[in-house]
């Protein structure tokens, strides 16, 4: 993986885990961004030093999906099995979610089996085998929608 792969790696997680934070804690974008960009990306917390993240792929993510989160829940849940829907998943897999759909419709420069990936790999992070799966499906079908 080069350099560059590695930093949007880690800011996809770092995105996810702002979003989080963000629903959370209702805490204000403007506020989110600065306290990643001087307390977490990069940064050395408890003896472990976080690899930089690339700061202004990590910004479009957060602001993206705060600016267009209606769009985005609404392509997510299209997707849903009948009788689920978006609120009855935790909190971490709406995040990786609505990341990942975002990128899908915003990023077109980043191919789609990237995008699929590398959340699938964010979703490992939180969870077993199975929910990485249910990223990869619900993403994938989500692709079929918006990059036809």
């Amino acid at each position: 993986m080069n350099d560059r792969s590695r930093s949007r790696s880690v800011a996809r997680l770092a995105a996810v885990q702002a979003l989080y934070q963000k629903e959370m804690e209702s805490t204000p974008l403007p506020l989110l961004l600065t306290e990643f960009h001087n307390h977490r990306l990069g940064a050395t917390i408890e003896d472990v030093t976080y690899a930089d993240a690339e700061v202004s792929f990590f910004d479009d993510i957060v602001a993206g999906v705060d600016a267009r989160r209606d769009e985005i829940d609404e392509r997510i849940s299209a997707r849903l099995s009948k009788g689920w829907s978006l609120q009855r998943l935790d909190r971490p897999m709406r995040q990786i979610l609505r990341a990942g759909t975002y990128e899908l419709m915003a990023r077109i420069d980043v191919p789609t089996g990237t995008v699929i990936s590398e959340y699938v790999d964010v979703a490992k992070a939180f969870y077993d085998k199975r929910e990485a799966g249910f990223v990869n499906g619900l993403l994938d079908a989500v692709a079929k929608d918006v990059r036809p």
